[in-house]
């Protein structure tokens, strides 16, 4: 079985909160731990690291890493101040997070992020972001509505000689959902743009590259919307499958 690592989501220390009170609390995207599940891998959270284990330690007992969705990036991650004390971000995720991709990086671990976890690759490869869409390209789509939610959607159109044309052999665009208010400003150099919404251009899936385009052995790959909340008979969005089996392939791949 294969063991894949989930990059935690934090809910920080809160003297307010009823339960816990005071305490950090690590967790995951049920829907997320499902969809994983469906293939029959198995999806470990993973806490922390400590001065007794590293993210090597942690990596070196999985066989790849899931980045999820949830808050925001913090802009002091990638160099710039926030435009609102409306979007500070979790900048202490951020840190445990770019630590873990460029450890999984360098081990050769096969990565996979969603919506948070594409803008967080970028990151942590040297790419900038929007703090928010509509302020900074308002003549974008609405790319998240607090209402409807995971049922907002919109077009993508693949990217020539994309690996999404090779997961897709018969699709050139699709419909995916779509719950983000931030995204890639400046792709990291390292990183192919996958997909991009229409008719806006916002990337929506990019994977990792070595140099002039070739593809690597690394499998670093990510994408914008969220297919684990997608419903297995809604055949109206892009089948979230083969992406999921790409992945899974991959750390198959690696398995020990």
């Amino acid at each position: 079985m294969l063991r894949i690592a989930l990059a935690p989501c934090f809910f920080h220390a809160d003297p307010a909160r009823p339960i816990f009170k005071g305490k950090t609390l690590l967790y995951m995207e049920q829907s997320l731990s499902q969809w994983l599940m469906r293939r029959g891998a198995l999806p470990l959270l993973l806490p922390s690291t400590s001065e007794d284990i590293s993210s090597a330690d942690m990596l070196a007992q999985v066989d790849g890493l899931v980045l999820q969705g949830g808050s925001d990036v913090a802009p002091g991650s990638y160099g710039e101040k926030p435009i609102s004390t409306d979007w500070p971000g979790d900048a202490a995720r951020d840190t445990f997070e770019i630590e873990l991709v460029r450890t999984a990086f360098e081990m050769n671990k096969p990565i996979l992020g969603v919506c948070r976890g594409l803008q967080i690759m970028n990151v942590a490869f040297g790419g900038t972001l929007y703090q928010d869409v509509r302020t900074q390209k308002p003549d974008a789509l609405v790319h998240r509505d607090w209402d409807v939610y995971d049922a907002l959607e919109h077009d993508i159109v693949f990217e020539e000689r994309s690996a999404l044309m090779r997961m897709y052999p018969d699709v050139r665009a699709a419909r995916v959902n779509s719950v983000h208010h931030q995204a890639i400003k400046d792709l990291a150099p390292s990183l192919r743009c996958e997909a991009r919404s229409v008719p806006d251009g916002i990337v929506e899936a990019v994977r990792y590259v070595s140099g002039d385009d070739i593809a690597s052995d690394i499998y670093a790959y990510a994408i914008q919307w969220h297919p684990e909340f997608q419903k297995p008979d809604d055949t109206k969005l892009l089948d979230p499958t083969p992406i999921l089996d790409s992945f899974l392939n991959a750390a198959q791949a690696r398995h020990t």
